[in-house]
Parts: C-alpha cells; sequence; structure tokens
C-alpha cells in the first residue's frame, strides 16, 4: 500500500535505550491516520495496564488526535511519515508527534471569526487542567515535536 494512501500506522523498536516504556510510530500524513494513531495508542495503554480513568483517556486520545491533526494538515508536504512517540514512565505518560515542517505553533485564543486554529489551544487547556505540561522542540533536521505530558494516576 502507498505510504500516503492511509496506511496504518508502523511501529517501529524501542528507543535506543532500550527503554521498554517507549514506543515509536509512524504513519503517512493523510487524514486517515488520524483515527488510526489514536486507536494504536488506545490500545497501547490498555496493553500495558496503564490506570487512567475514562476521563483522562478521552483526554489523552483527544491530544493524540489534535496532534497528529495538526501534523496532516499543516505539514504533509514537507513530511513524508509522521512520527509519534508514547513514553510511559511511572505514573506520566508523554504523547509527542514529530513533523518535518520548520513552523512553531502558538496557541491562538479563539477569536470568533476564526473557523480552526483551537487545536493547540484545547491541548494546552486539557494538559494544564490535567496536571501535565506541553510543548514544542525543534528537531535536528529543522521540524518540530510538539509533545504533551501527563499523569496517568490522578483523578
Amino acid at each position: 500500500m502507498d505510504s500516503r494512501s492511509g496506511a496504518a500506522p508502523h511501529p517501529t523498536a524501542p528507543a535506543a535505550s532500550g527503554d521498554p516504556g517507549v514506543w515509536r510510530l509512524t504513519a503517512a500524513p493523510v487524514d486517515a491516520s488520524v483515527p488510526l494513531i489514536r486507536h494504536a495508542v488506545r490500545d497501547l495503554l490498555h496493553r500495558r495496564h496503564i490506570p487512567v480513568s475514562a476521563d483522562r483517556m478521552g483526554s489523552l486520545l483527544l491530544i493524540v488526535s489534535e496532534l497528529v491533526t495538526n501534523a496532516v494538515r499543516h505539514a504533509a508536504l514537507l513530511t513524508p511519515q509522521i512520527g509519534i512517540e508514547v513514553a510511559l514512565t511511572p505514573g506520566r505518560v508523554r504523547i509527542a508527534v514529530e513533523d518535518g515542517h520548520p513552523y512553531r505553533p502558538k496557541a491562538l485564543e479563539a477569536r470568533a471569526e476564526h473557523t480552526s486554529g483551537r487545536g493547540l489551544l484545547l491541548v494546552k487547556i486539557v494538559t494544564h487542567e490535567a496536571g501535565g505540561t506541553c510543548g514544542v522542540d525543534a528537531t535536528a533536521a529543522g521540524g518540530k515535536i510538539i509533545w504533551a505530558e501527563l499523569p496517568w494516576d490522578r483523578y
């Protein structure tokens, strides 16, 4: 299947450090990848028996959807594959989405005349309400990683 046709996310090897709590996936930068990645993250958390409430799981999956959607909508031309990383540490889960576009987005305040552009604001609000943190980091190749880290045991 062509990599831009919405093929299922492809898991890759654990982190180079050998940390069994880090999983990486790649997916084509197409709309069909959003639900595929969301389901892959949900299934991973269930398989690992991560103790999250239904509300926290909903928050995590909303964040995944928003971050992958942003990569698909805004970085697809410069990104042959979106990179997704899920890192589990004691009491915390970190979701990171990497793309090849150099633009560093800002969480904009919602304005009545805008019909889009609220995704990162939503990620920021949901993350902070859950007691987590989020941010944007540059990659060595000139792209970016947008990430959110939340506690899993606080509900």
